[in-house]
């Protein structure tokens, strides 16, 4: 089976997550700046995920050109990434509303690496499926980012007990970390494919 519904699907799944977030962001009742700054936790939280949601849907677009067919296990691999991304808003929300208190910062946390484990056994299954010298393993190699973030997340989950700023800039640094543009899909890419890049 081809990754085109799996894509199409996944895609929705994460542009209603988007939605739901977005929808949580609660305006002020009064038309002045000042009213904005009780509500600064609420749009750090939305900004970071919105970031980090926005990490998944490119990585895993990026992954899914690499794969070549769709097996039973992919399909419920991805599930379970969908899965935990679809906390991302209530985890967010209870973050945010509560001004990065201990407990909602470490689920958190806990979710974010949820999310981490569950796109390395994706990319794990993929690779699995396809073998070891498959263009996705290649392009991944030793996957230096996605060992260290869950190590941060953790870090992050056990600081936030007695210092949540530390968790939050903690969960700011991994999200910095996968903005910076990896290219090792792309170059894969690009060397298949020379005319098209």
């Amino acid at each position: 089976m081809s990754t085109t519904r799996l894509e199409a699907f996944s895609d929705g799944v994460l542009a209603i997550i988007i939605t739901i977030m977005v929808l949580e962001l609660r305006p002020p009742h009064e038309p002045t700046w000042s009213a904005l700054g009780p509500l600064w936790p609420v749009i750090i939280s939305y900004v970071m995920s919105f970031v980090y949601v926005g990490i998944y849907w490119n990585n895993h677009h990026h992954m899914m050109h690499l794969t070549r067919h769709v097996t039973g296990g992919i399909l419920w691999a991805n599930l379970h990434l969908l899965f935990w991304l679809s906390l991302t808003p209530f985890t967010t929300a209870w973050m945010g509303e509560t001004h990065f208190a201990p407990v909602p910062t470490a689920i958190y946390g806990i979710a974010l690496l949820a999310n981490a484990i569950a796109y390395l056994v994706l990319q794990r299954t993929i690779i699995r499926s396809q073998g070891p010298g498959s263009i996705l393993a290649t392009a991944v190699g030793m996957d230096k980012k996605g060992k260290i973030s869950p190590i941060l997340y953790l870090i992050a989950v056990l600081a936030a007990f007695a210092y949540p700023a530390l968790s939050g800039a903690l969960y700011a640094t991994v999200a910095l970390i996968w903005l910076i543009p990896d290219r090792r899909i792309e170059r894969v890419l690009a060397a298949q494919h020379p005319l098209e890049s």
